[in-house]
């Protein structure tokens, strides 16, 4: 996982409410356990129609979402069924923010264990960025702020340890395994205790 510090993008517009995870990332997809090659099949259902051929439409098959790595969706992101596919996807197809006002917590934890960053917004900050789509953002994962070009800093939630894992590039099991040592010197105090 590469380190994320401060993300300046773009942004592309979702405004969907309640997009689930099957249409993140629909379930015919999950039968693989490596996570490239699932960005080819990001929002499937809607971004293809049945034949196969773009929709051009679809707001992440315009032009202008090309080379966006922020996401702005409507509320309540990432409902559904736990699946690591739907970060998985999204971080396969270039995203590395989602931004919401709510983002459902089994979606934002596999997020968050994936280098994808969940970032909880207030309806203000939201509207804004829904309505002004393409602009250009900066995210600071170490201040846990969102920069909009009017220069407005928007503060979001973001607990120590995900904030550490970001910054370092790491995750859960890479911060374990950084404590090996440390461990196994626990345990042989405490075997000998």
């Amino acid at each position: 996982m590469e380190a994320l510090r401060l993300l300046r993008s773009r942004t592309v517009v979702l405004p969907v409410r309640d997009i689930d995870t099957d249409q993140i990332i629909p379930a015919r997809f999950l039968t693989t356990t490596t996570r490239q090659g699932l960005g080819a099949h990001l929002f499937e259902d809607w971004r293809f129609a049945p034949d196969g051929t773009p929709r051009p439409q679809f707001a992440l098959n315009r032009p202008e979402a090309r080379g966006c790595a922020i996401l702005v969706a409507g509320h309540n992101f990432g409902c559904g069924s736990s699946r690591e596919h739907a970060p998985w996807a999204l971080r396969d197809f270039g995203l590395r923010a989602v931004v919401s006002t709510q983002i459902a917590d089994i979606f934002r934890n596999n997020a968050l264990k994936n280098g994808l960053l969940p970032v909880i917004v207030e309806p203000d900050a939201h509207a804004w960025l829904l309505e002004h789509p393409g602009a250009e953002v900066a995210i600071d994962v170490e201040s846990a702020t969102v920069t909009l070009p009017t220069g407005t800093a928007v503060r979001f939630a973001l607990e120590p340890f995900a904030r550490y894992c970001l910054l370092n590039g790491i995750d859960e099991l890479g911060f374990l395994l950084a404590r090996e040592s440390e461990i196994a010197a626990y345990e042989a105090r405490r075997a000998n205790a």
